[in-house]
């Protein structure tokens, strides 16, 4: 019988033997699989203490479900799964409790705009796609491609326009004067100005 396979059968002898109310396999089963346990539990960068107290509420969790364990074989792999588990909810528990003050950018000034500056924003946006809704299809459509492409190459937009490659540029500058007087009509309106 392989190694492994002894060890399982090991466990699964003391602990029916723990069931029956030998204390000895329990404290047998105890000193067999802490060190094991205590890796899993530090494995999970848990300190000396929290480890330690993971290991202990593991074999607390296996004397509660003593009778339950339906296959004696599989200890070892229960008891390590729960103590997995255990060092996981613990760790990410501890993540949620650290106060703002010892949080690590705390200290650091919120960059992002503030909500009168995203109103603004949002109120920009909305004047601008308002204005280019003024704007002939042909205009939008190639404002859209300019504005949403780093560096349009004017062969593509040429063909996806229909519209003579040297004719681009000039077009692109008469859609823009256009877009830029209905912004500035808009502004005017808004009392932006």
């Amino acid at each position: 019988m392989p190694e492994t396979s002894l060890h399982h059968a090991r466990m699964a002898d003391l602990l029916e033997a723990a069931r029956d109310g030998d204390h000895g396999s329990l404290a047998g089963l105890v000193d067999e699989l802490t060190p094991l346990l205590w890796q899993v539990a530090r494995a999970q960068g848990l300190d000396r203490d929290t480890s330690s107290d993971i290991v202990q509420t593991a074999w607390l969790k296996l004397l509660g479900a003593l009778g339950q364990i339906r296959s004696p074989m599989a200890l070892t792999s229960w008891l390590v799964t729960v103590t997995r588990r255990e060092a996981w909810r613990v760790r990410n528990a501890s993540r949620m409790e650290l106060p703002a003050k010892d949080v690590l950018f705390a200290e650091l000034p919120d960059l992002g705009p503030t909500p009168e500056e995203r109103r603004v924003e949002a109120e920009r946006t909305r004047q601008l796609w308002r204005a280019v809704s003024t704007l002939s299809d042909r205009c939008q459509r190639l404002l859209r491609i300019i504005a949403f492409t780093r560096r349009p190459d004017y062969d593509t937009v040429s063909a996806a326009l229909g519209m003579p490659r040297g004719s681009i540029g000039p077009t692109r500058g008469r859609c823009l004067a256009k877009l830029r007087d209905a912004l500035a009509g808009d502004f005017v309106e808004e009392g932006w100005s």
